[in-house]
């Protein structure tokens, strides 16, 4: 099977599915590693295509649930414990952005859905010559969340209050 015809096919597969597929579920299918199925989402998604990572799989065209924007602080150090928190309670982190004195709003696209995500994204921040954008204004940020319903939210703000992070 040729790479071309291997995203046809989990394009489909993911088309058709009415509950989230996990990346080792389309390797095996596929006779291919996960990290391939990853590396595939990964330049589909890139591609445009609506496929949303989440801790129980990937899914087409997820954008339901609600969106909320909230208020956090932290340390760099930090980062990672935050993201985890967020998606762990089923939230997608859409962006990240930043008040910025001379710049007004800046803002970074974020997509974090996973575990998986969040690794990758913090394995991006130990290479990348560059700091994030809450290093700007003392560790103080928004995020852009979806959430799949205002219980999950409620149950991520209350964890985010009690390990600190929480801006109120």
């Amino acid at each position: 099977m040729t790479n071309e015809a291997r995203r046809k096919a989990i394009l489909d597969r993911l088309m058709g599915a009415e509950q989230p597929i996990p990346a080792a579920v389309l390797a095996g299918e596929l006779s291919v590693s996960r990290q391939i199925i990853v590396g595939d989402v990964a330049l589909l998604r890139a591609a445009g295509e609506d496929i949303t990572a989440t801790a129980r799989g990937y899914v087409m065209g997820r954008r339901d649930g609600e969106r909320h924007i909230v208020a956090c602080r932290h340390t760099p150090g930090e980062m990672g414990r935050e993201l985890q928190m967020m998606v762990d309670y089923g939230c997608t982190v859409e962006d990240v952005s930043v008040e910025h004195s001379l710049y007004g709003q800046l803002s970074g696209r974020l997509d974090i859905s996973s575990r998986y995500d969040v690794e990758q994204f913090l394995e991006r921040v130990k290479t990348a010559d560059a700091k994030p954008l809450s290093d700007l204004t003392g560790g103080i940020h928004l995020h852009t969340l979806r959430c799949p319903d205002e219980a999950a939210f409620q149950r991520l703000l209350d964890a985010l209050k009690e390990a600190g992070f929480l801006v109120e």
